[in-house]
């Protein structure tokens, strides 16, 4: 499935290819979210203008709405969404264990109330790989149990041993044609659970592997060392999938230390508020500064809202609440990550990515929150 076509002689940064049942991924690959069987503010002739190679779907929500019924009689989630590249599906395991307020842990899985209308609900190991089966996702997730960052050490320990369990359930259930699964390793920033989980997992031989139990809400620092300490024990010859990460500057420093997948909301999440991402950092179009801006979004951007649309204008649809201004700020941010990423590769290609990665860095201003942290880690 994943061929590791060249490595980086400076940092552990690596080129792939990644073969699926609806076509190749190249890697380093970022992937849009599309929770809810759509990339909120996009449609896929966008999607595909911009390079987008795979997007996410969600086995909790689309079980909960539309439910397995429609998407079955639809032909698949490719032809309910009219999407016929890759999609990788995950599990629902963060789902229930960050949105379920009410829930009992039980020993094949997690029974729950719906977030959406408070009915009972249960998912476990059989039940996320009969629905991703329903879903016909090129690749599946094993259903996992992500814990807070700051969960006490026993609460860690439970985790990594349920992950491992049902790991082993997930790799028994039946597939839909040509499907892949990657397994999850949890542990949170504990170098012992790391490595426990990322060993038992690569026993069971599954198709690529996930970094699971980070963007959870822990400060910057800690998911790079979540990172590092469980990239080591995963095998070159398969995919390493950093979940639910990042921001520009935090996926390339997750390139260097070896990751090749990452997906994100970020990019339609704070769009949606009017802040923009650019190479150098973010920043909130709604402020008065950019009343009177005639410039685009980013003057070194390609994507269509910075070919046709100036800041002042932008600006003002959001603050109006039009909606082709939250759409527009979506266009831009998500071209800007999958642009990004296609640099890495052809970096990564050409044997110049240690420069890129460097001079990319120095030139990124990280939000006050990010910068707040890596204070605070400085001065211990």
């Amino acid at each position: 499935m994943f061929e590791l076509l060249k490595t980086d002689s400076q940092t552990r940064a690596r080129l792939g290819r990644l073969t699926t049942a609806h076509g190749v991924v190249d890697t380093p690959v970022f992937m849009p979210v599309g929770t809810q069987a759509s990339v909120k503010a996009l449609d896929p002739r966008e999607l595909l203008e911009m390079g987008t190679q795979i997007i996410l779907g969600n086995t909790y929500h689309l079980n909960l709405r539309p439910g397995l019924g429609i998407i079955r009689a639809a032909g698949g989630l490719h032809q309910f969404m009219h999407w016929n590249l890759p999609i990788l599906t995950d599990s629902g395991g963060f789902q229930v264990f960050s949105l379920a307020k009410i829930r009992k842990i039980k020993p094949h899985g997690v029974e729950f109330r719906s977030h959406i209308d408070g009915s009972l609900c249960f998912l476990g190991p059989k039940e996320a790989m009969e629905i991703q089966r329903t879903l016909g996702s090129d690749i599946a997730m094993v259903f996992d149990e992500c814990p807070p960052h700051d969960a006490p050490a026993k609460e860690q320990r439970l985790a990594v041993e349920r992950t491992i369990r049902w790991a082993r359930e997930c790799r028994e259930q039946p597939r839909a044609d040509g499907q892949k699964v990657f397994g999850i390793v949890q542990g949170g920033s504990n170098a012992a659970l790391r490595e426990e989980c990322a060993k038992a997992l690569v026993e069971m031989d599954f198709d690529g592997y996930a970094i699971g139990g980070v963007s959870v809400g822990e400060p910057e620092p800690e998911m790079l060392k979540a990172i590092e300490l469980t990239e080591p024990h995963l095998p070159a010859t398969k995919a390493r999938y950093a979940m639910g990460l990042g921001t520009p500057a935090q996926m390339l420093e997750l390139v260097a230390r070896g990751v090749d997948m990452f997906d994100c909301v970020l990019p339609t999440r704070v769009a949606r508020n009017g802040t923009a991402f650019t190479r150098h950092g973010a920043f909130g179009l709604k402020g008065g500064a950019y009343k009177a801006d005639f410039r685009p979004i980013d003057e070194d951007c390609d994507c269509f809202a910075c070919r046709h649309f100036t800041r002042a204008y932008l600006r003002h649809l959001l603050n109006v609440n039009e909606i082709l201004g939250l759409r527009m700020v979506s266009v831009h941010n998500s071209h800007l990550f999958l642009k990004i990423m296609a640099d890495a590769r052809a970096h990564l290609a050409a044997g110049t990515f240690a420069g890129f990665y460097r001079g990319f860095i120095a030139n990124y201003t990280p939000s006050a929150k990010v910068l707040a942290q890596r204070k605070a880690v400085t001065e211990r």
